[in-house]
């Protein structure tokens, strides 16, 4: 029978030997690559020989770095290349049933090798290194292009792209709204946080219903005259000292002004199916001037908060007995 010392030793022996196999595993698992949970790395090959027949294919998130290999894809419509390591797109030549090719996040420095991709529809090159618009002259069925967050400076080489119904190009450095005359059957229009400092050349996108150029440089409401079915305008964090020149727009039923230079609210009675109105994060101090609201009858959300009359303690009630018939205020339901 063994004594109290000896089967000391033996438990200290076999915690020994936990702790050594324990440190082998975590040395083991150190020296293997550092792959995040539920990335599914392979390689194109790999995924386009399992089914060479498919219609859309998700490679979102595959550490891919070239595009290649793809040549057995003979009906593929939805090609999907989010967040990658891709730069330069190339090996696309057969592809030439794609409605729709997104390249979201990528490290595309160039539009380049796309001539073949004659049924595009949807082109998604968001998140990229690009510096210019080019070599789109045969995708002339596209209708959405997204362009958002590159180093764009001009607006150039889409006038042939006629079938267009959305263009983003939010977050890039275009300095000037210019080349979009072609573009009449444009129902969106996205162009904030640029360095855009007038409203201009928009006359011929009579069919515009969403224009967006938050983020920018203007210091005037102008030159929306020939805009009669936009219905959301989205204007905010500019310098804008006064609201005019809308009076035409009376489709509208968003308009954002937040966080402008704003000390009163006018014209705006012409708006007679507005609905949101944003106006928060302005200079506004004059509640008989508010008072405008009263002739908005559809309105049902408005934002005053981060203005003068919003540190009133009567704020609310205020606003509520101005325009009985609103449902929101500052993002809170009224009672």
């Amino acid at each position: 029978m063994a004594d109290s010392g000896e089967r000391d030793n033996e438990d200290h022996q076999e915690e020994n030997h936990q702790l050594s196999v324990v440190a082998a595993n975590c040395e083991q698992a150190a020296s293997q690559p550092n792959i995040i949970p539920g990335e599914k790395v392979s390689s194109i090959e790999e995924v386009v020989q399992n089914d060479p027949d498919c219609y859309e294919l998700d490679l979102n998130h595959h550490r891919i770095d070239k595009l290649e290999n793809l040549e057995p894809l003979t009906q593929v419509e939805r090609l999907y290349l989010r967040w990658n390591l891709i730069k330069k797109i190339e090996n696309l030549h057969t592809l030439t049933t794609l409605v729709e090719l997104e390249l979201y996040d990528n490290q595309l420095t160039k539009l380049e090798n796309l001539d073949a991709l004659v049924n595009l529809e949807i082109l998604d090159v968001s998140f990229n290194r690009l510096t210019k618009i080019e070599n789109l002259e045969l995708l002339t069925k596209l209708e959405k292009l997204y362009l958002v967050s590159n180093k764009i400076t001009q607006i150039e080489n889409i006038g042939m792209l006629t079938n267009l119904t959305m263009l983003e190009l939010g977050d890039n450095k275009i300095k000037r709204i210019e080349n979009l005359d072609n573009l009449a059957k444009l129902r969106q229009l996205f162009l904030g946080k640029n360095k855009i400092a007038k409203i201009e050349n928009l006359d011929k996108l009579v069919n515009l219903e969403i224009l967006s150029l938050q983020a920018n440089r203007i210091v005037k409401i102008e030159n929306l005259e020939k805009l009669v079915n936009m219905s959301e305008l989205y204007l905010s964090e500019n310098g804008i000292e006064k609201i005019e020149n809308l009076n035409s727009n009376t489709q509208l039923d968003t308009l954002d002004l937040a966080k402008n230079r704003l000390k009163a609210i006018d014209n705006i009675e012409c708006l007679e199916q507005l609905e949101e109105l944003w106006l928060n994060d302005n200079s506004i101090d004059d509640w008989k001037n508010v008072e405008m609201l009263k002739e908005n009858k559809s309105l049902k959300t408005v934002y005053l908060e981060h203005n003068p009359i919003s540190k009133d303690v009567m704020y609310r009630p205020k606003l509520k007995d101005i325009a009985p018939w609103l449902q929101k205020i500052d993002a809170t339901l009224c009672r």
